[in-house]
Protein backbone atom coordinates (compact mmCIF):
# COMPACT_ATOMS: atom_id res chain seq x y z
CA UNK A 1 0.00 0.00 0.00
CA UNK A 2 1.13 3.43 -1.11
CA UNK A 3 -0.39 6.90 -0.07
CA UNK A 4 -0.16 9.83 -2.18
CA UNK A 5 -1.33 12.82 -0.79
CA UNK A 6 0.85 15.68 -1.75
CA UNK A 7 -1.44 19.31 -2.11
CA UNK A 8 0.13 21.69 -3.96
CA UNK A 9 1.19 24.02 -1.77
CA UNK A 10 3.44 21.14 0.03
CA UNK A 11 5.39 20.99 -3.41
CA UNK A 12 6.12 24.68 -2.99
CA UNK A 13 7.28 24.20 0.27
CA UNK A 14 9.59 22.07 -0.23
CA UNK A 15 11.51 23.77 -2.68
CA UNK A 16 11.61 26.47 -0.10
CA UNK A 17 12.85 24.62 2.24
CA UNK A 18 15.75 23.37 0.07
CA UNK A 19 16.34 27.11 -1.24
CA UNK A 20 16.73 28.22 2.46
CA UNK A 21 18.71 25.83 3.97
CA UNK A 22 21.72 27.23 3.45
CA UNK A 23 21.09 30.47 5.24
CA UNK A 24 19.86 29.03 8.40
CA UNK A 25 22.14 28.32 11.58
CA UNK A 26 19.96 25.37 13.10
CA UNK A 27 16.67 23.27 12.07
CA UNK A 28 14.06 22.61 14.60
CA UNK A 29 11.75 19.75 14.19
CA UNK A 30 8.83 18.80 15.45
CA UNK A 31 7.72 15.05 15.48
CA UNK A 32 5.09 13.34 17.25
CA UNK A 33 6.33 11.99 20.34
CA UNK A 34 3.72 9.22 19.63
CA UNK A 35 5.36 8.46 16.34
CA UNK A 36 8.81 10.05 15.96
CA UNK A 37 9.58 8.13 12.70
CA UNK A 38 6.69 8.55 11.07
CA UNK A 39 6.09 11.76 11.64
CA UNK A 40 9.48 13.11 10.65
CA UNK A 41 10.24 15.28 7.79
CA UNK A 42 12.03 13.25 5.33
CA UNK A 43 12.77 16.74 3.41
CA UNK A 44 15.27 18.03 6.24
CA UNK A 45 16.44 14.30 6.94
CA UNK A 46 17.37 14.24 3.33
CA UNK A 47 19.19 17.61 2.56
CA UNK A 48 20.63 18.70 6.34
CA UNK A 49 23.75 17.43 5.80
CA UNK A 50 25.54 17.99 8.93
CA UNK A 51 23.80 21.07 10.08
CA UNK A 52 22.83 20.99 14.27
CA UNK A 53 18.97 20.17 14.36
CA UNK A 54 16.97 20.47 17.84
CA UNK A 55 14.42 17.42 17.53
CA UNK A 56 11.36 18.29 19.47
CA UNK A 57 9.12 15.72 20.38
CA UNK A 58 6.20 17.40 20.68
CA UNK A 59 2.31 15.58 22.92
CA UNK A 60 4.67 13.73 25.12
CA UNK A 61 1.93 14.05 27.54
CA UNK A 62 0.06 11.85 25.33
CA UNK A 63 3.14 9.73 24.81
CA UNK A 64 4.68 6.09 26.86
CA UNK A 65 7.00 7.86 28.76
CA UNK A 66 8.87 4.79 28.47
CA UNK A 67 9.29 4.37 24.96
CA UNK A 68 10.09 8.24 24.55
CA UNK A 69 12.56 8.30 26.49
CA UNK A 70 13.97 5.18 23.97
CA UNK A 71 13.43 7.67 21.38
CA UNK A 72 15.17 10.31 22.59
CA UNK A 73 18.73 7.88 23.48
CA UNK A 74 18.32 6.39 19.76
CA UNK A 75 17.80 10.14 17.94
CA UNK A 76 20.84 11.53 19.89
CA UNK A 77 23.54 9.29 18.55
CA UNK A 78 23.40 11.81 16.07
CA UNK A 79 25.94 13.87 17.53
CA UNK A 80 24.17 17.07 15.41
CA UNK A 81 21.04 16.14 16.56
CA UNK A 82 19.77 17.17 20.20
CA UNK A 83 16.11 15.60 20.92
CA UNK A 84 13.60 16.92 23.97
CA UNK A 85 10.35 16.00 24.46
CA UNK A 86 8.02 19.10 25.03
CA UNK A 87 4.57 19.71 25.78
CA UNK A 88 2.37 22.80 25.40
CA UNK A 89 0.80 21.90 29.08
CA UNK A 90 4.35 22.89 30.40
CA UNK A 91 5.38 26.68 28.75
CA UNK A 92 7.95 27.47 30.91
CA UNK A 93 10.22 24.86 29.59
CA UNK A 94 9.02 25.76 26.06
CA UNK A 95 10.27 29.14 26.29
CA UNK A 96 13.84 28.31 27.64
CA UNK A 97 14.52 26.67 24.46
CA UNK A 98 15.50 30.17 22.66
CA UNK A 99 18.88 29.33 25.24
CA UNK A 100 19.36 26.06 23.92
CA UNK A 101 19.29 26.91 20.24
CA UNK A 102 22.28 29.41 20.95
CA UNK A 103 23.91 26.54 23.11
CA UNK A 104 23.77 24.87 19.83
CA UNK A 105 25.06 26.96 17.18
CA UNK A 106 27.86 27.95 19.69
CA UNK A 107 27.04 32.13 18.70
CA UNK A 108 27.89 34.29 21.89
CA UNK A 109 24.36 35.76 23.26
CA UNK A 110 25.17 39.93 22.43
CA UNK A 111 22.84 42.41 20.68
CA UNK A 112 24.91 42.16 17.28
CA UNK A 113 24.05 38.31 17.10
CA UNK A 114 21.28 36.64 15.61
CA UNK A 115 20.55 32.92 15.33
CA UNK A 116 17.90 32.20 12.71
CA UNK A 117 16.44 28.94 12.95
CA UNK A 118 13.78 27.00 10.05
CA UNK A 119 11.26 25.51 11.57
CA UNK A 120 9.48 22.25 10.57
CA UNK A 121 7.60 19.55 10.71
CA UNK A 122 4.99 17.61 8.98
CA UNK A 123 1.20 18.44 9.21
CA UNK A 124 -1.19 18.47 12.69
CA UNK A 125 2.42 17.58 15.47
CA UNK A 126 1.30 21.01 17.25
CA UNK A 127 4.30 23.14 15.33
CA UNK A 128 2.27 26.28 15.48
CA UNK A 129 0.90 26.16 18.77
CA UNK A 130 4.52 26.00 19.48
CA UNK A 131 5.75 28.65 18.05
CA UNK A 132 3.01 30.71 19.68
CA UNK A 133 4.35 29.45 22.78
CA UNK A 134 7.57 30.02 22.54
CA UNK A 135 6.66 33.35 21.15
CA UNK A 136 4.50 34.18 23.83
CA UNK A 137 2.14 36.26 21.79
CA UNK A 138 -0.58 35.22 18.69
CA UNK A 139 1.94 35.02 15.47
CA UNK A 140 1.22 31.44 13.85
CA UNK A 141 -2.45 30.23 13.04
CA UNK A 142 -2.82 27.10 14.72
CA UNK A 143 -5.62 24.68 14.20
CA UNK A 144 -6.82 21.28 14.74
CA UNK A 145 -7.18 20.02 10.94
CA UNK A 146 -3.05 19.26 9.02
CA UNK A 147 -2.21 22.36 6.46
CA UNK A 148 -3.17 24.95 8.65
CA UNK A 149 0.41 26.46 7.70
CA UNK A 150 0.65 27.60 3.98
CA UNK A 151 3.56 29.59 3.39
CA UNK A 152 6.85 30.67 5.27
CA UNK A 153 7.05 33.37 7.88
CA UNK A 154 10.09 35.04 9.46
CA UNK A 155 9.24 35.44 12.91
CA UNK A 156 11.64 37.74 15.00
CA UNK A 157 11.23 36.23 18.80
CA UNK A 158 13.37 38.88 20.33
CA UNK A 159 16.53 38.04 22.01
CA UNK A 160 18.58 36.87 19.08
CA UNK A 161 16.37 34.39 17.75
CA UNK A 162 14.65 34.45 14.15
CA UNK A 163 12.37 31.77 13.32
CA UNK A 164 11.57 31.00 9.28
CA UNK A 165 8.22 28.83 9.81
CA UNK A 166 7.92 26.75 6.64
CA UNK A 167 4.01 24.83 5.96
CA UNK A 168 3.86 21.32 7.15
CA UNK A 169 4.77 18.76 4.61
CA UNK A 170 4.39 15.37 3.84
CA UNK A 171 6.67 12.98 1.26
CA UNK A 172 4.83 12.75 -2.21
CA UNK A 173 4.33 8.71 -1.12
CA UNK A 174 3.96 7.08 2.01
CA UNK A 175 5.33 3.80 1.03
CA UNK A 176 5.94 2.33 4.19
CA UNK A 177 2.21 1.09 5.28
CA UNK A 178 2.20 0.71 8.72
CA UNK A 179 3.66 5.06 8.89
CA UNK A 180 0.33 5.31 6.91
CA UNK A 181 -1.98 3.50 9.54
CA UNK A 182 -0.11 5.69 12.18
CA UNK A 183 0.04 9.11 10.71
CA UNK A 184 -3.93 8.19 9.88
CA UNK A 185 -4.75 7.61 13.26
CA UNK A 186 -2.66 10.67 14.66
CA UNK A 187 -4.44 12.89 12.46
CA UNK A 188 -1.97 14.38 10.02
CA UNK A 189 -3.20 12.27 7.16
CA UNK A 190 -6.39 14.26 6.22
CA UNK A 191 -9.89 11.74 7.05
CA UNK A 192 -10.62 11.39 2.98
CA UNK A 193 -6.58 10.11 2.48
CA UNK A 194 -7.47 6.56 4.01
CA UNK A 195 -10.16 4.38 5.14
CA UNK A 196 -11.40 5.18 8.69
CA UNK A 197 -11.96 1.66 9.69
CA UNK A 198 -9.06 0.54 7.98
CA UNK A 199 -6.98 2.67 10.56
CA UNK A 200 -9.49 1.53 13.15
CA UNK A 201 -8.25 -2.21 12.46
CA UNK A 202 -4.69 -1.64 12.29
CA UNK A 203 -4.90 0.92 15.99
CA UNK A 204 -7.17 -2.39 17.70
CA UNK A 205 -4.79 -4.88 16.55
CA UNK A 206 -1.86 -3.06 17.44
CA UNK A 207 -3.84 -1.55 20.97
CA UNK A 208 -4.00 -5.07 22.02
CA UNK A 209 -0.77 -6.25 21.15
CA UNK A 210 1.70 -3.65 23.16
CA UNK A 211 -0.91 -2.36 25.36
CA UNK A 212 -3.59 -5.01 26.59
CA UNK A 213 -4.01 -4.07 29.88
CA UNK A 214 -5.02 -0.75 29.49
CA UNK A 215 -7.44 -1.58 26.76
CA UNK A 216 -9.49 -4.00 29.24
CA UNK A 217 -8.96 -1.17 32.13
CA UNK A 218 -10.38 1.77 29.51
CA UNK A 219 -13.41 -0.67 28.33
CA UNK A 220 -13.59 -2.90 31.37
CA UNK A 221 -13.30 -6.30 29.53
CA UNK A 222 -10.67 -8.76 31.01
CA UNK A 223 -12.25 -10.52 27.50
CA UNK A 224 -11.55 -8.35 24.40
CA UNK A 225 -10.32 -10.29 21.38
CA UNK A 226 -7.36 -9.20 19.86
CA UNK A 227 -8.28 -9.18 16.24
CA UNK A 228 -9.71 -6.24 15.18
CA UNK A 229 -13.14 -7.18 13.85
CA UNK A 230 -14.42 -8.62 16.94
CA UNK A 231 -12.62 -5.96 18.81
CA UNK A 232 -14.41 -2.81 16.90
CA UNK A 233 -17.80 -5.42 17.43
CA UNK A 234 -17.02 -5.67 21.57
CA UNK A 235 -16.68 -1.90 21.82
CA UNK A 236 -18.95 -0.64 19.84
CA UNK A 237 -21.77 -2.50 22.06
CA UNK A 238 -20.66 -1.63 24.79
CA UNK A 239 -20.70 1.65 24.24
CA UNK A 240 -23.94 1.93 22.04
CA UNK A 241 -22.83 1.97 18.62
CA UNK A 242 -25.72 0.01 16.94
CA UNK A 243 -27.43 0.24 13.99
CA UNK A 244 -30.60 -1.44 12.39
CA UNK A 245 -31.63 -4.62 13.94
CA UNK A 246 -29.17 -4.29 17.02
CA UNK A 247 -25.88 -4.47 14.69
CA UNK A 248 -23.10 -2.68 15.54
CA UNK A 249 -22.60 0.34 13.17
CA UNK A 250 -18.72 -0.72 12.35
CA UNK A 251 -17.95 2.96 11.38
CA UNK A 252 -19.20 4.33 14.60
CA UNK A 253 -17.18 2.06 16.74
CA UNK A 254 -13.94 2.55 14.30
CA UNK A 255 -14.90 6.50 15.06
CA UNK A 256 -15.28 6.13 18.65
CA UNK A 257 -11.63 4.02 18.93
CA UNK A 258 -9.69 6.78 16.91
CA UNK A 259 -11.68 9.63 18.61
CA UNK A 260 -10.57 8.12 22.33
CA UNK A 261 -6.65 7.36 21.29
CA UNK A 262 -6.69 11.43 19.60
CA UNK A 263 -7.87 12.19 23.02
CA UNK A 264 -5.70 10.45 25.33
CA UNK A 265 -8.26 8.78 26.80
CA UNK A 266 -6.80 5.15 26.21
CA UNK A 267 -3.94 6.32 28.10
CA UNK A 268 0.07 7.14 27.77
CA UNK A 269 0.25 5.07 24.12
CA UNK A 270 3.29 4.88 21.41
CA UNK A 271 2.79 3.49 17.90
CA UNK A 272 6.41 2.85 17.36
CA UNK A 273 9.49 1.92 19.32
CA UNK A 274 13.12 2.78 17.84
CA UNK A 275 13.67 -0.78 17.31
CA UNK A 276 10.19 -0.94 15.15
CA UNK A 277 11.16 1.91 13.30
CA UNK A 278 14.73 0.42 12.01
CA UNK A 279 13.56 -3.07 11.07
CA UNK A 280 10.72 -1.09 8.86
CA UNK A 281 13.17 1.39 7.36
CA UNK A 282 15.18 -1.72 6.33
CA UNK A 283 11.89 -3.35 4.57
CA UNK A 284 10.92 0.06 2.64
CA UNK A 285 14.32 0.42 1.60
CA UNK A 286 14.69 -2.69 0.12
CA UNK A 287 11.13 -2.60 -1.34
CA UNK A 288 12.82 0.90 -3.08
CA UNK A 289 15.89 -0.77 -4.30
CA UNK A 290 13.61 -3.87 -6.09
CA UNK A 291 11.02 -1.27 -8.10
CA UNK A 292 14.40 0.78 -8.98
CA UNK A 293 15.52 -2.25 -10.61
CA UNK A 294 12.36 -3.33 -12.26
CA UNK A 295 12.05 0.12 -14.00
CA UNK A 296 15.86 -0.35 -14.75
CA UNK A 297 14.93 -3.88 -16.19
CA UNK A 298 12.04 -2.50 -17.95
CA UNK A 299 14.05 0.54 -19.49
CA UNK A 300 16.52 -1.87 -20.71
CA UNK A 301 13.85 -3.81 -22.24
CA UNK A 302 12.67 -1.47 -23.92
CA UNK A 303 15.55 -0.27 -25.31
CA UNK A 304 16.54 -3.42 -26.52
CA UNK A 305 13.10 -4.03 -28.08
CA UNK A 306 13.42 -0.44 -30.10
CA UNK A 307 16.87 -1.27 -31.11
CA UNK A 308 16.15 -4.86 -32.46
CA UNK A 309 13.00 -3.17 -34.43
CA UNK A 310 15.36 -0.69 -36.02
CA UNK A 311 17.85 -3.67 -37.24
CA UNK A 312 15.14 -5.40 -39.12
Amino acid sequence: MSINWFPGHMNKATREIREILPKVDLIIEIVDARLPYSSANPVIENFRADKPCLKLLSKSDLADPAITQQWLDHLQQDPTVRALAITTHKPESIRKLAETCQQMVNKKRDRATTITALITGIPNVGKSTFINTLAGRQVARAGNEPAVTQRQQRIELGGGLILIDSPGILWPKIENRNSGYRLALSGAIKATAMQEDDVALFAAEYFMQAYPQQMKERFKRDDLPEEGVPFLETIGKQRGCLGSGGHVDFDRAATLLISEYRGGRLGHITLETPAMAEKEHVKVAEIRRLKEEEKEAKKKARKAAYKAKGQK
